[in-house]
């Protein structure tokens, strides 16, 4: 039996360094938003879109239920509401992670060398989430500590418009 893998799209950030919604930003032909929803849509059985609400993307978005941005809030709202238990998140602005790359996280259980996110975590970790959440500890390290080594390349995220073409132009 493969495994049955969830896949969650965090568009939640404040995009603060960026200026705009990066969520909105082109990368190529589409907007970040389209380009991680297909990749999550080629690599996992199911996926959901968690973030805080305030954007029209074309796709449904999952409100988070929390009044502060962190990753941990879209992580814990991405977990109750995932159908299997084990669920890859993919954060918006790193558009060069590939459905090869999810479903090598998901197929290990882990997050990559450089960190929690991109990553994987399973149901069996909200107990711990919600209570670092409930302390105002908002840090995803150390949740999971299964290290998978992927290519770092495909690990870049955009904090900037400027980091963002330099993706596209590569």
């Amino acid at each position: 039996m493969s495994l049955r893998l969830s896949g969650v799209l965090l568009v939640g950030g404040a995009s603060m360094r960026f200026g705009s919604p990066k969520a909105l930003a082109r990368f190529g032909g589409e907007t970040l938003a389209e380009r991680g929803w297909r990749t999550l849509g080629e690599a996992c059985d199911e996926r959901i879109a968690v973030g805080k609400g305030e954007l029209e993307l074309p796709f449904p978005v999952l409100e988070d239920g929390f009044g502060l941005r962190a990753p941990i809030a879209g992580v814990v709202a991405g977990l109750r509401a995932a159908a299997y238990e084990t669920v890859v998140f993919l954060p918006v602005d790193c558009p060069l992670v590939t459905p090869e790359l999810l479903r090598a996280l998901g197929g290990a259980g882990a997050v990559p060398q450089t960190g929690p996110l991109p990553g994987t975590y399973a149901k069996a970790d909200l107990p711990e989430l919600e209570g670092r959440l409930a302390a105002g500890e908002l840090s995803l390290r150390g949740v999971n500590s299964h290290v998978l080594e992927v290519e770092a390349h495909l690990l870049a995220n955009a904090n900037t418009p400027s980091e963002l073409a330099e993706l596209l132009t590569g």
